[in-house]
């Protein structure tokens, strides 16, 4: 396999990945407006957004690692032709979702004062992260559906529908966090929980949109969408044997990125609070490189289902040079005005001061962070999820003994603590390109 022919143009590949970029964007915009928010309320709200924010993330990821899983197989099955075979892998997963759900929602409530109580120093910390996890968590219910339909939509080609939809979601949150986190329109000023509550009504705007769009515009006889199909096609336990993995996979490294604010939470609450501004400024470089390696990933299924796998190394190489045409003039424009890019987050000039050698490292690190991205997710596209969790497993494995030596032992200042991201980024593109070179992946089934 060591041909680098090319079957899409860029300009179809550009076609594909835009509406998810746009999406994503839109979608990070969510934390985004949270942390300009409590950037104007304190800097202990601040920093507990990032804790309390990582730490819902790592639960959704839970529920997006499935929803990868069943995009593949959704891809997968475009590719063969096989179209209405969708529409149960749809439900099925859905209805999934929405039982893990409940249970995350439950055992936050028992768990989460626990757990976070261990490892948050500062009690002030501590009583703002749990203000905002309270309110947040209902957002799980909406949440997890909604990544369903974005499986469906991304693993049929069909993305513009994600641009739409995340632009709605935006603009919500925008609104309620306005009104909730500093009393206007008569409701009360609720600082830090006004924001939670904020996202998660707009996710449930976004799950509204979701299901309205798809019962006027989509053709859901053709997927299948019409009816439940619960003994039809691929069983839940099928998808499982694939999401399982992406499902774990999202979880771990979510986790350590959460451990990863705990420990810088030790080195002070200003430690704590130039991580989540640096957090939400890497978000939308980021956002770059996750459109083309989920584009790649999505490709990769649908050539593999179609019998065209000759094709995928020639994808891949195309996904990364659109990856970096997009990332060096953003990275270029953060280490020419830092200040600027970090005054829309805090209107501290002290704390902004103190953010920019994180931020500089930070944009380092973009120059590993896309192949890397890319080769991995291009891994999870070939169907092979067990071996791409492997992968991160080890690569997580030597990233959280680099964060315990820096913080810990050494107790380096914050922006070297940033080099994490040069650690993992490498680890990762080296053994998904050593999977891709010698792995037998093309006659991978699913």
């Amino acid at each position: 396999m060591a041909s680098n022919a090319v079957k899409y143009s860029y300009k179809q590949i550009w076609h594909i990945a835009y509406p998810i970029l746009v999406s994503l964007v839109m979608e990070q915009l969510i934390g985004m407006t949270d942390t300009a928010f409590m950037g104007r309320v304190g800097e202990v709200e601040l920093g507990a957004s990032a804790i309390a924010g990582v730490y819902y993330m790592t639960f959704f990821m839970i529920a997006f690692g499935f929803s990868l899983g069943a995009q593949i197989i959704m891809g997968r099955r475009n590719g063969e032709g096989n179209y209405e075979r969708i529409g149960p892998i749809f439900y099925k997963g859905t209805l999934f979702l929405l039982g893990v759900a409940l249970v995350l929602f439950v055992c936050s409530y028992f768990v989460s004062p626990v757990l976070l109580a261990r490892f948050i120093g500062s009690p002030h910390v501590y009583e703002a992260a749990m203000s905002y996890i309270h309110w947040r968590v209902y957002g799980f219910f909406f949440a997890f559906v909604a990544v369903m339909f974005r499986a469906f939509f991304v693993g049929t080609t069909q993305t513009k529908t994600l641009t739409l939809n995340s632009v709605v979601m935006v603009l919500s949150n925008v609104v309620f966090n306005y009104i909730l986190v500093f009393g206007k329109l008569g409701f009360p000023a609720m600082g830090i929980a006004g924001a939670a509550i904020g996202s998660s009504l707009a996710e449930l705007v976004s799950l509204v949109f979701f299901i309205v769009y798809t019962r006027l515009r989509v053709d859901v006889r053709k997927y299948g969408l019409n009816r439940f199909g619960w003994h039809e096609g691929d069983s839940l336990r099928h998808i499982l044997n694939t999401s399982v993995w992406t499902m774990i996979q999202n979880f771990v490294s979510m986790s350590t990125w959460f451990l990863f604010f705990i420990a810088v939470e030790h080195l002070g609450e200003r430690s704590l609070a130039i991580t989540n501004i640096i957090r939400n400024v890497s978000a939308l470089p980021f956002m770059i490189v996750i459109t083309f390696a989920s584009t790649c990933s999505t490709l990769i299924s649908n050539l593999i289902g179609a019998g065209d796998a000759r094709y995928v190394r020639g994808t891949m190489n195309q996904c990364i040079r659109m990856a970096y045409l997009f990332e060096l003039p953003l990275i270029l424009f953060f280490v020419l005005f830092p200040t600027l890019i970090l005054r829309i987050y805090t209107d501290m000039p002290d704390l902004i001061l103190a953010s920019v050698p994180s931020l500089f490292v930070l944009c380092s690190a973009y120059l590993f962070i896309v192949p890397g991205n890319v080769y991995f997710q291009a891994v999870s596209g070939t169907g092979n999820t067990r071996v791409a969790f492997f992968l991160e497993l080890i690569t997580l494995f030597i990233y959280i003994v680099y964060v315990v030596v820096m913080i810990f032992y050494l107790r380096v200042d914050v922006a070297v603590c940033w080099t994490t991201e040069h650690i993992y980024a490498l680890g990762i593109f080296l053994f998904s390109a050593a999977y891709i070179k010698r792995g037998k992946w093309n006659d991978k089934r699913i």
